[in-house]
């Protein structure tokens, strides 16, 4: 047999450079009139840019542009931000959160003062609990499955302190938050914990075929945080939801409903040897978080890019690499890539009448309201929830069983049936069309339309840009 010996590292000598040259973070409001400019300095890792950009997303900051430059073991990136109603970052406990974040895995975390300042909801979803014990499921999505795990976890006697779930492209992933009913916290007992996960194999294996992925895995300790919605990405790319529809690649009359034109090319750059991915879609919030993404999670690192939005569309161009230095030079590396990509930003398109909750929170809430929506033939298309407090906090999007629109009068018998005070019939859209002529973004999910804009290339649009405007880094905040 073959042995092959690896030398050891350090993890001491690993971080000494962090240590050495620790990330600088500006907040810079002079130099651009219509949004702030955070510049990030660092030494360079794997995932850094797409911690970053987690950090912004979290706080549901809107990132118009942004220029990227890593190449040279150096990292320096350059964001352009506003809030969602596209005014500038002027709140200096916000200005100190985000310096504090974004240096966070070097400098021993986010102070608790400071998290308390800030004036907005910094929400626990976003990372794994190590308070609770986690379920993480994935399989075919049908109706009524989230239901039925709800259900089963209050016959044992668990409650459920917040959920996420997702659907694409007839696959479903979730990651639902549970505690002892009576004792509260982890879930420590391992013959309940081997119980709990058996009755719940049993219902997601109900209706799957014998091929169909289906996983159901409880953890109930964490050595390490991840984020939820990154791990949810990682589970869906699991279940395979990047494998395209029929109606998607021609051969068949079948065609998803929420297909979108999204264009994704990749070229080689044979002078500097990477392989440039070009991407064009509708704007939405967390796009560039859900690409990242993709890219980390499969393994690329990002070189250089440049990421930006006018009118109604975005634009994003990569110069990446694999991770061990290889460019994409395989037909089927590529095709994979574009499913991986596409599927990335698709995950997150709102489908259906979005359904807000708001209300004081009981054992078996969730899985009553779910009751509800599976009694009146609706499927949750998505889910976040939380709780806050004494209270239930999130969102539901709801469509019929086929997919389709619900009627005005179904969800008049649910909110009846429910409350009308517990649920709330969201109408208006979230982030709203500006004029292309503005920095900050426009916010749509769905569709495709052209703005006329001329493509983004990265030799006319991030050297100069990054050049100009990370000059002047430094730990002071000019506002």
């Amino acid at each position: 047999m073959e042995i092959a010996y690896q030398p050891y590292i350090d993890p001491e000598f690993e971080s000494l450079i962090e240590r050495i040259y620790p990330p600088r973070v500006c907040i810079d409001n002079d130099t651009c009139q219509e949004c702030t400019l955070i510049k990030v300095d660092s030494a360079n890792k794997h995932g850094i840019l797409l911690e970053m950009v987690q950090v912004l997303t979290d706080l549901e900051l809107v990132i118009s542009k942004s220029y990227i430059s890593s190449d040279g073991g150096w990292f320096m990136d350059v964001f352009h931000v506003t809030d969602q109603m596209g005014n500038k970052l002027t709140d200096e406990s916000l200005i100190l959160y985000i310096q504090q974040a974004m240096c966070a895995s070097r400098r021993g975390g986010v102070s608790k003062e400071i998290q308390n300042c800030v004036k907005r909801d910094i929400r626990p979803r976003h990372v794994l609990s190590t308070e609770h014990t986690a379920l993480e499921m994935i399989g075919t999505d049908r109706p009524g499955l989230l239901s039925e795990i709800l259900a089963v976890l209050v016959e044992l006697e668990c409650n459920v302190v917040a959920a996420v779930a997702w659907t694409h492209n007839t696959r479903a992933a979730s990651i639902i938050y549970v505690e002892d009913r009576f004792q509260g916290g982890l879930i420590t007992d391992t013959n309940r914990l081997v119980h709990i996960q058996e009755q719940l194999e049993n219902v997601v294996e109900a209706h799957h075929g014998i091929d169909e992925r289906r996983s159901v895995r409880l953890i109930s300790s964490m050595t390490s945080h991840t984020h939820t919605e990154r791990r949810l990405h990682q589970l869906m790319y699991a279940n395979m939801d990047y494998e395209p529809c029929l109606g998607c690649t021609g051969t068949g009359a079948l065609h998803r409903r929420d297909c979108t034109e999204i264009h994704v090319s990749i070229e080689s750059c044979k002078e500097k040897d990477y392989s440039v991915v070009n991407m064009r879609c509708r704007d939405r919030p967390k796009l560039l978080f859900d690409t990242l993404c993709a890219l980390t999670d499969m393994e690329y690192v990002v070189f250089h890019a440049a990421v930006s939005s006018g009118g109604i569309m975005a634009e994003q161009e990569y110069f990446i690499r694999q991770k061990d230095g290889c460019t994409l030079d395989s037909e089927y590396e590529r095709h994979k890539l574009k499913q991986c990509l596409i599927a990335a930003i698709e995950r997150r398109a709102s489908h259906g009448v979005r359904l807000d909750i708001c209300t004081l929170n009981r054992m078996g809430l969730l899985s009553d309201l779910t009751r509800v929506f599976r009694e009146n033939g609706l499927s949750i298309s998505r889910a976040e929830v939380g709780m806050q407090d004494d209270r239930a906090v999130g969102s539901f999007y709801v469509t019929d069983v086929s997919g389709d629109a619900v009627s005005e009068h179904t969800i008049d018998l649910v909110r009846n049936e429910i409350g009308g005070s517990v649920l709330v019939v969201n109408r208006s859209p979230r982030w709203t069309s500006r004029t292309p002529s503005t920095a900050s973004l426009s916010r749509t999910s769905s569709g495709s339309v052209d703005d006329g804009k001329p493509r983004l290339s990265l030799g006319t649009l991030l050297w100069s840009q990054l050049e100009k405007l990370s000059g002047n880094f430094g730990s002071s905040i000019r506002s």
